[in-house]
């Protein structure tokens, strides 16, 4: 079998209008793409993912009048993946300091999945570097964390949309499951948690491509499973505990949640459950046949609603 060499960090740098810099931020280095000036927009994207995933996102928003600064978060894409910090406290330090060290008082701060929930953590922790939160393909910490334990037992609704999150805790065959063969299982996630029109359309194979050699940068697969093995584990400990009661009150900021109505991984139902985390001139917008990538599988419907919410906060 040929062995194909891993990707060098710096091959997630893809060359487009944006400029590519990195950033000292809560004791790390932090690659990020920024185009546009005017007020921060902050863009966090989920598991498996890396800056590019908001590609669209990156033009929209800056042709709308924005600073716009893609991230690659702790453990991603070419930004630095120490050996810990994965729980979080340590993510949402990252993201407050990431605000501060662009120069900026407060951020719109936008996530995909993972990246919704660290924003939703972040205007909870350290709300005064937040104006506004909103939420792609994902919910609140706790309205998630609620959602699988109604549900596990019976092994349906969100404990099985979630099932990735169980296989997750074993040790070293994930990682290896994720760089295999080209790293095809990030593609399979693709297809499973998309809807079926993006699938058609011939963008998504140049996507799963990007996400794919991605993920077979050195230290990606472990790191990017390190964030499931904290919010799962930290359940049965005191940081866990700890950490929903921080994050336990309705935020101040508005938050806006886009969110597709055939979302397979977090159910639509769960999103709607977060309402009582919400902040005031909130909202919730589904979006008719798409899955969990809103941002990639409608970016024009996607961008024109991030543009009309956060010109509106």
């Amino acid at each position: 079998m040929l062995h194909v060499p891993a990707p060098d960090p710096s091959t997630v740098r893809l060359e487009g209008p944006w400029t590519h810099r990195d950033v000292s931020a809560n004791g790390i280095r932090l690659h990020v793409a920024e185009l546009g000036t005017g007020p921060l927009v902050l863009l966090l994207h989920g598991f498996a993912g890396f800056w590019w995933a908001w590609h669209h996102q990156l033009r929209t928003l800056a042709d709308a009048g924005f600073r716009v600064v893609a991230a690659d978060l702790r453990g991603y894409g070419d930004s630095d993946k120490p050996p810990r910090g994965y729980d979080g406290w340590t993510l949402a330090g990252d993201v407050a300091g990431l605000v501060r060290a662009l120069g900026e008082r407060k951020a719109h701060l936008v996530g995909h999945a993972w990246g919704g929930l660290l924003a939703w953590s972040v205007a909870a922790l350290h709300p005064r570097v937040v104006a506004s939160v909103s939420v792609l393909g994902g919910a609140h910490p706790l309205a998630l964390r609620a959602a699988i334990g109604h549900s596990w037992w019976r092994w349906r609704g969100q404990a099985s949309a979630m099932r990735h999150l169980f296989r997750f805790q074993v040790p070293m065959v994930p990682e290896r499951k994720l760089v295999a063969a080209d790293a095809a299982e990030v593609e399979r996630l693709l297809r499973a948690w998309s809807g079926e029109e993006w699938r058609r359309r011939p963008d998504f194979p140049e996507t799963a491509r990007r996400f794919r050699q991605a993920m077979r940068v050195p230290g990606v697969a472990h790191s990017a499973l390190e964030y499931y093995r904290w919010a799962f584990r930290s359940q049965f400990r005191g940081d866990g505990r700890r950490f929903a009661e921080a994050v336990a009150d309705r935020v101040s900021m508005p938050v806006l949640q886009i969110h597709g109505a055939e979302d397979p991984c977090v159910l639509p139902s769960t999103a709607q459950d977060s309402a009582p985390w919400r902040g005031p001139d909130s909202r919730l917008e589904l979006l008719s046949g798409i899955g969990h990538f809103p941002h990639l599988e409608a970016p024009e419907h996607t961008g024109k609603l991030l543009a009309g919410f956060l010109h509106g906060t």
